[in-house]
């Protein structure tokens, strides 16, 4: 089928091939990106442990732990530095933590890197509340 692209994870990057039209310029910067990840201890942990985490020499990690003691500005400060940075394909966000953000997430509509919305151990997953699904579905029902 045109226009399916493989991918596929090793450790904390992402890998695709062959490169979609939409990520060519993308992939031509960079053969391997970062996932970055935003939710709570559980699920941060599970994707530590499964090595999705990176530290760089400037201590900048791909992740962010979210407690009940996190605040609403922290989380927003790490969804716009990740969606800023080039060397990042996706970023992960538990639905929980993208409720507290919801107008940041919605209001992003970038390709690369792609937001994704995870369940978390204690809640899960809702299609209605996940802005990215709306408007894959908003697009789906135009085309039909």
């Amino acid at each position: 089928c045109a226009g399916i692209e493989l991918s596929f994870i090793r450790g904390s990057r992402a890998y695709s091939s062959p490169p979609s039209k939409m990520a060519a310029g993308f992939q031509a910067k960079k053969k391997d990106a970062l996932m970055c990840l935003i939710g709570d201890e559980d699920t941060v942990t599970g994707f530590l442990l499964a090595g999705i985490g990176e530290i760089d020499a400037k201590k900048n990690s791909n992740f962010l732990v979210v407690t009940s003691k996190t605040p609403v500005n922290q989380i927003e400060e790490a969804f716009r530095a990740y969606t800023a940075r080039d060397d990042v394909a996706v970023i992960l966000i538990t639905q929980t933590c993208a409720e507290q953000i919801r107008a940041t997430v919605d209001d992003y509509d970038g390709m690369i890197p792609t937001v994704l919305e995870i369940p978390s151990k204690d809640n899960p997953y809702d299609p209605n509340k996940d802005s990215v699904m709306q408007r894959i579905m908003k697009k789906m029902s135009c085309q039909d």
